[in-house]
């Protein structure tokens, strides 16, 4: 599950690490009040407005502005609030903006240099190790830095029956050549930032930047925090933060119909049962020509109301030009999947649109071509890999 900025830094600000002071506003009015309450407690001048979507490259897009007064803070935000953001990150047609951030500015003068860092916290999976991945070049594109400068880039990784050690937090703050206050507010924020990751069951916490101010204090200024799925049930205080509205709906509609589907750009609608068995169909569509539109797993049960509905999902994608259904008839049998299939199609009535190719393979799979067959409607039964893929190409044509 993916969190909001505003959502990272409140579980960040709860372990300890320090960050840039925000509120959250959902239109123009409670942005100016935000500014208000802000500068009141903070003394901040200025204010950077910030738009809340799962996504990196907000500022590229326009998404993140300074305001110099508490009027510009509201007209930057009329302006933000409502608008299609697109970004490196998101899909061509951007991800409309329901809330900004209205956060102090941090980049006051002082007597010490500001600078900026990238810090991320993840797991190394080919260590089975946690690992601190950070680097000089903070506010840049961590892939740009990667791809051009990889010697920027440095990598801690951490014991996991020990935790992060404190050699390691020193070692960071010295490669980024910190010293005195710094250096100590660094190696605090180091540790405080993977207790959180530890924490909050995360996949990824990634800061970007980490800024040292003009006056020595080391701070989250961003925050990009993935957390588990699978550890929700230990956090149920987390569950409130999903964002439905940066979800594709086809998705949260199948996930509350108790079925796995994942949106593709392609145009093959792809119905399995077993997350194997969609890879291997996946690269099916690939080789006959055409290009997966979706991923949609019906699990271990095909029934007529489960094979209609997931017809259903995967026809509101008008992509769609075809549909191969590709079943393993193991714990259930392929003449039940084939009468199921069969079932939904009548009584979806001139829903379905496109042509449908059924693969059934395993028990009584024999039992079940010959009941498509029998049926006389648009479903063009097959039983072997390649004569799928045959039929596909045929229907692509």
């Amino acid at each position: 599950m993916n969190l909001h900025e505003y959502q990272g830094k409140k579980i960040l600000e709860s372990y300890g690490v320090e960050i840039q002071k925000g509120v959250v506003a959902e239109n123009s009015k409670q942005a100016f009040d935000a500014a208000k309450e802000l500068t009141n407690q903070t003394g901040t001048k200025w204010h950077v407005v910030k738009a809340q979507i799962h996504a990196g490259g907000r500022g590229k897009g326009g998404g993140i502005k300074l305001a110099k007064s508490l009027d510009e803070v509201k007209e930057i935000s009329e302006k933000i609030i409502g608008m299609n953001l697109i970004t490196p990150q998101t899909p061509a047609k951007g991800k409309k903006v329901h809330k900004v951030l209205i956060s102090e500015d941090v980049y006051y003068p002082g007597e010490s240099e500001i600078k900026e860092f990238y810090v991320s916290v993840l797991l190394n999976r080919s260590t089975g190790k946690n690992m601190i991945m950070y680097s000089t070049e903070g506010g840049m594109d961590i892939e740009k830095v990667a791809e051009e400068t990889p010697n920027l880039i440095y990598y801690e990784e951490i014991d996991p029956l020990l935790g992060i050690q404190p050699f390691q937090t020193r070692k960071i703050a010295f490669d980024f050549k910190l010293k005195g206050n710094a250096f100590k507010a660094m190696t605090k924020f180091i540790s405080s930032l993977y207790r959180a990751y530890i924490g909050s069951d995360a996949s990824l916490f990634e800061i970007n930047p980490v800024l040292k101010t003009s006056d020595d204090k080391v701070i989250a200024v961003d925050s990009k925090v993935t957390i588990d799925d699978n550890s929700l049930f230990r956090h149920p205080e987390f569950i409130k933060f999903r964002d439905l509205n940066e979800e594709n709906p086809i998705e949260v509609e199948a996930g509350e119909a108790g079925l796995n589907y994942v949106d593709l750009d392609g145009n093959v609608g792809c119905m399995v049962n077993g997350a194997g068995l969609a890879m291997a169909t996946m690269d099916l569509i690939k080789q006959s020509g055409g290009s997966p539109a979706n991923f949609l797993d019906v699990g271990g049960t095909a029934d007529a109301e489960r094979v209609e509905t997931a017809f259903r999902l995967i026809l509101k994608d008008t992509r769609v030009e075809a549909i191969l259904v590709n079943i393993f008839g193991g714990i259930v049998r392929c003449d039940r999947v084939a009468q199921g299939i069969v079932d939904a199609y009548k009584n979806m009535g001139d829903i379905i649109n496109v042509p449908i190719i059924v693969r059934l393979q395993g028990t009584n799979a024999e039992q079940a071509k010959s009941l498509i067959e029998k049926s006389k409607l648009n479903v063009i039964a097959a039983t072997a890999f390649e004569e799928a893929a045959l039929k596909v190409n045929e229907v692509l044509a």
